[in-house]
């Protein structure tokens, strides 16, 4: 087993409980690691033994582009979705940070992770 992993993926997007977060936009920050056997892709050199890093970016962006209230919910669309395209994976697991969040204090980020 082994894993592939995106590390530090940026976006501007426009998520959050208030309505305000959702129209002002902020700055987030994704990783996600996938768990697969890469025996075959490490052996052989060919990507169909492995995932597509290109793949699982564009998986990302489309799911950050997706207004949501909560990043619990798009960290679990970004599951489901790599799993629809990779149902060999072992595990993934999605981290989310969003830049400044509004607390009233200072707070550089705030970050949730899930893995399913």
């Amino acid at each position: 087993m082994g894993t592939v992993a995106l590390e530090g993926m940026e976006f501007f997007a426009y998520h959050g409980f208030y309505e305000e977060e959702r129209k002002i936009g902020n700055k987030y920050s994704v990783d996600i690691t996938v768990s697969l056997d890469i025996t075959e892709a490490a052996s052989t050199d060919d990507l169909q033994g492995t995932v597509n890093y290109e793949e699982l970016y564009d998986i990302v962006r489309h799911e950050m582009l997706t207004p949501s209230r909560l990043l619990e919910n798009i960290a679990y669309r970004i599951i489901d979705r790599t799993y629809e395209i990779y149902p060999e994976l072992e595990w993934v697991e999605v981290q989310i940070s969003k830049f400044n969040p509004p607390l009233g204090g200072i707070c550089h980020k705030s970050t949730i992770t899930l893995r399913k």
